[in-house]
């Protein structure tokens, strides 16, 4: 594209593809200067012909450029309104410096499939017919035509076409049918398929047949026979989630407690500076009600309201909780589960919005562009999905604080369990707390009780005979249970007898999870399959005994021991299908099942009155986790499991079952005593130097398994950090060996970095990125990390 050269504006753009530089590009004379805003998406070259989206940074008259070196003209804009406004572009820098990446890396991982396409064309309508235009072709025009086609832009009567306009992009492919499969065993591109659509979730027919070759026939029998489903892609999920609202709850007052949190808040909302605070409430004490209440006040006052719960189900409870109490509200749903074209179209929405409304979602929805953000709340706010670990990361309650403090809003962080941290804010008086002690109603917190199961008959016995005793009994009353097992699939070991081996996955020398109903064996980290039954790498022989439970095996067995009674499952794999999550959860409120079986997805947040049992089959399984939060993740898994149950008129019963009843967490569980818990966690990370009495951070270091320099390399690394870090006032604990030390055929080392503040910990990173010069060992800087693994 020709440079005007009598112009001498130049441009900072971010692009949101590698190498996520930030370069100048100049004027290309065909929009006046007015016309290219920061937060524009524009099309820009790179290098011999490619195209990149990238996002303008900001303008300026000069340029800093090497001698000789002349500027590439901007390309193309892809929207005549910036879809980023001020408020988000800041919001990127400032992650940027905190993380020290570059802000289209930031972008690129946050916006919309469709919003970092290319892929582009450019339509004009004339006189004559319609013109439409790829974007290199449009570079490609005279000078006097590139001008005729920014004109009717400008205009109105020229658009961008958005990437999806071919018919099989539009079509989404929905899955039916719940493994196994119903379709023969050598049907094999049907399976395929099958298996794509269960990991993938629903996907255009497009990228379907691309990732599946060939596929074309098998998918037509697939949809014949009602396996799959294909529909517009801007049908999905509206019928199923509009078919399962629940009932309208009758009205009821706030309670004094209630009134006097959304009074306080309210009251900090309308301050002249950015406010938190931390709503302290009991399991079943109404904090929800607070929520709405404080949401439809600040409605009133003119301001957006974002809610945001730390997983899909417990998002989707939400939304219906406010599409019930708020009908009238703007009112939209943003999550990871939702197909790319439904996520773009909600983000184009709120862009071009100026009126408030309110958006429902999980972590990623901090970072739409809703218009004048008053309220953020984040619901079960300890909750460590909260914190992105992949791509780059970030801890949501940290941009939450960082978006109320842009436009002076409240931070509502609200917890039967806050995390530690928090809670030592509150307690130091940096976070006003607001307290409901005491379930809406009158009813009291169920009685819990510890379970030996050191000393059971055999291991493959999931439940102890008091706790199935204790479960019969609650189905022939007509009661309902549930029952938590934080491990799904069948057996997450499959033992080979002949070899005295188990089978493991080989890019993460990881035991293989045996998942029954899809007759295969998974690597939960990697996505690695293999077909079951096949041969023992190690002595080829098919002698396998499935060894543990996981939930699949346990909503099996559960199923035959009560009998007739119906037991569902609630877990990644029962609920890929579109609308499976809600289906499942509707059902047991509904009551048409007395068992609930699942992972943590149906320990917080969840309403059912009926439910009168909670069992914890392994309360063991994350408390010897090399994480200095495991055993504060023990407890607040068991005091939200825990109150599950006893929320009507019924009392409930909660048995957990451990194979160490010594161990000082299950005191404060026994009480449900969160403060006492507390003291005695908080005690303890102050004698051993944790959080929140330092800063910590985690160095991830990776390079793959076939570079034979890759550990000599990290440790002569190792010298250079521990140096650095005296230097600085850093304590360097490392380089060493992940727990997980291989995965995705990647060595994993990791360094764990403590200080005073970020800034001495920023130090030492820098100084790892410069003292290693290889393309092969990547690093990543996890501030405050929530996986040690």
């Amino acid at each position: 594209m020709t440079v005007n050269h009598f112009c001498a504006m130049y441009y900072s753009v971010a692009l949101l593809s590698p190498p996520y530089s930030t370069l100048t590009y100049a004027d290309n004379g065909l929009f006046p200067a007015s016309f290219w805003r920061a937060g524009l998406r524009v099309a820009v070259p790179l290098g011999t012909g490619a195209w990149r989206v990238g996002v303008l940074l900001g303008s300026s008259e000069t340029a800093q450029l090497p001698a000789g070196v002349q500027a590439k003209a901007l390309g193309w804009p892809l929207e005549i309104q910036p879809v980023l406004d001020a408020d988000a572009l800041d919001l990127a820098k400032e992650l940027g410096l905190r993380l020290g990446i570059a802000a289209g890396r930031i972008w690129a991982h946050v916006l919309p499939q469709g919003l970092r396409s290319a892929q582009v064309r450019v339509q004009r309508f004339t006189e004559a017919a319609p013109q439409v235009l790829p974007l290199k072709a449009l570079a490609h025009l005279p000078v006097a035509e590139q001008q005729l086609w920014a004109q009717a832009l400008q205009q109105g009567t020229a658009h961008c076409l958005a990437p999806h306009t071919k018919v099989a992009e539009r079509e989404l492919c929905l899955l039916r049918a719940d493994p196994p499969w119903p379709v023969r065993p050598l049907a094999k591109k049907q399976i395929a398929l099958l298996d794509f659509l269960h990991e993938h979730g629903a996907v255009s027919r497009h990228s379907l047949c691309k990732a599946v070759q060939g596929a074309a026939p098998a998918l037509a029998a697939l949809v014949k026979a009602g396996h799959i489903a294909i529909c517009h892609d801007e049908q999905e999920e509206t019928e199923t989630e509009l078919a399962l609202l629940p009932p309208p709850d009758q009205g009821f007052a706030l309670s004094p407690a209630q009134q006097a949190a959304v009074d306080d808040a309210l009251q900090a909302l309308q301050s002249p500076s950015a406010a938190s605070r931390l709503l302290y409430g009991v399991t079943g004490s109404g904090k929800t009600a607070v929520y709405l209440a404080l949401a439809r006040a600040c409605l009133a006052l003119g301001f957006s309201v974002l809610l945001l719960a730390p997983e899909v189900a417990l998002a989707l409870k939400l939304h219906r909780d406010v599409a019930l109490a708020l009908p009238e509200v703007p009112l939209f749903l943003y999550h990871g589960y939702q197909n790319p074209r439904l996520r773009e179209k909600t983000f184009r929405s709120l862009a071009a919005r100026t009126e408030p409304c309110v958006v429902v979602g999980t972590r990623s929805a901090l970072f739409l562009p809703l218009p004048k953000v008053g309220l953020i709340v984040l619901d079960e706010e300890h909750d460590a999905s909260f914190k992105q670990d992949d791509g780059f990361s970030y801890q949501a309650k940290e941009v939450a604080w960082f978006r109320v403090s842009q436009r002076k809003g409240l931070l509502l962080l609200g917890s039967a369990t806050p995390d530690v941290k928090t809670f030592y804010a509150a307690r130091q008086g940096s976070l006003p707390m607001l307290t409901l002690s005491q379930r809406v109603g009158g009813g009291t917190l169920p009685a819990v009780q510890l379970v030996d199961i050191s000393k059971l008959a055999t291991a493959q016995q999931a439940l102890a005979p008091e706790c199935e005793q204790a479960l019969r009994a609650t189905v022939q009353r007509g009661e309902q249970a549930i029952v938590l097992l934080n491990r799904r699939g069948y057996a997450p070991l499959l033992y080979c007898l002949d070899c005295k081996s188990v089978a493991r996955c080989p890019h993460c020398e990881i035991a293989l999870t045996y998942h029954k109903g899809r007759e295969k064996l998974l690597c939960h980290y990697c996505g690695y399959t293999a077909p079951y039954p096949s041969p023992c790498p190690t002595c080829h022989s098919m002698n396998f005994v499935p060894m543990g439970e996981g939930t699949e095996r346990l909503a099996e067995s559960l199923s035959t021991l009560l009998a007739p009674h119906k037991v569902l499952r609630l877990d990644k794999d029962s609920t890929r299908r579109t609308g499976q999550m809600e289906a499942i959860l509707a059902s047991f409120a509904r009551g048409e099942a007395q068992v609930l079986v699942g992972t943590q997805m149906l320990s917080k947040g969840h309403h059912f009155p009926n439910v009168t049992l909670a069992i914890i089959v392994d309360a063991d399984l994350g408390l010897n986790l090399p994480d200095y939060r495991a055993a504060e993740r023990t407890f607040q898994l068991l005091m939200q499991s825990a109150g599950r149950a006893g929320r009507g008129s019924k009392a409930g019963h909660v048995f957990i079952q451990t194979r160490n009843v010594n161990h000082y967490c299950w005191q404060y569980v026994l009480g449900g005593n969160f403060e006492a818990f507390y003291a005695d966690e908080i005690a303890r990370r102050e004698k051993r130097h944790y959080p929140p009495f330092v800063r910590l951070a985690r160095l991830r270091i990776t390079w793959p398994a076939n570079f034979a320099k890759g550990q000599e390399m990290v440790t002569q690394l190792g010298a250079s950090l521990r140096k650095a870090g005296r230097e600085c006032g850093v304590t360097v604990l490392g380089p060493a060996p992940a727990p997980l030390a291989l995965v995705n055929g990647q060595r994993r080392f990791h360094c764990l970095l403590k200080a005073q503040d970020w800034r001495a910990i920023r130090k030492v990173y820098f100084v790892a990125l410069s003292a290693v010069k290889s393309k092969e060992i990547r690093f990543l800087l996890d501030l405050d990390p929530m996986n040690m693994l």
